[in-house]
C-alpha cells in the first residue's frame, strides 16, 4: 500500500490544500470536516459550527465556553470553520464555488463597551468630593 492510498480520498484533498507547514491546524480541521458523523451537506457545516466556535458548555454560564475545544480567537475559529467547510465540500463533492460562499451561523459579536471619559482635574483645582484642607 502506497501512502496515499493510507488516506481517504478526501483527506487527501485536505492535505493538498492546507499543504504548507504553517497551515497544519486547517488541515485537521478540515479533515475534521471529511470525517464529521453527518449524512447531509447540511449538518456537516453545523457540525463545522460546533466545532470551530465556543459555545458555553452550561446554558446561561458564559465562562463554561472555556471548557469547549475550540481554537479560540474569533479570527482563529473564522479560519477552522472555513477549513472544515472545504473538508464537507471535498465529502459531499460540492463545487468550489458553493463552498466559498458558506458563512457561519453565529450572532453578531456584542457591540464594544464605551467607557465614560475620565474626569479630568487640573492642578489646583478643587472638587466637590475633596475637602479644602488637609488631615
Amino acid at each position: 500500500m502506497i501512502p496515499q492510498q493510507w488516506a481517504s480520498p478526501c483527506g487527501n484533498q485536505c492535505t493538498q490544500k492546507f499543504a504548507a507547514l504553517t497551515q497544519i491546524p486547517w488541515r485537521v480541521f478540515c479533515k475534521k470536516g471529511c470525517d464529521a458523523d453527518g449524512e447531509t451537506w447540511e449538518e456537516c457545516l453545523a457540525e463545522c459550527n460546533e466545532i470551530c466556535y465556543k459555545d458555553p458548555v452550561l446554558k446561561d454560564r458564559q465562562w463554561s465556553a472555556y471548557i469547549d475545544r475550540s481554537p479560540g480567537a474569533a479570527n482563529y475559529s473564522e479560519e477552522c470553520f472555513h477549513a472544515c467547510v472545504a473538508g464537507c465540500g471535498y465529502k459531499f463533492e460540492i463545487d468550489t464555488e458553493e463552498v466559498d460562499k458558506v458563512r457561519p451561523n453565529r450572532p453578531p459579536p456584542p457591540p464594544p463597551v464605551v467607557k465614560p471619559p475620565p474626569c479630568v482635574v487640573r492642578p489646583g483645582e478643587l472638587t466637590q468630593d475633596l475637602p479644602g484642607t488637609s488631615a
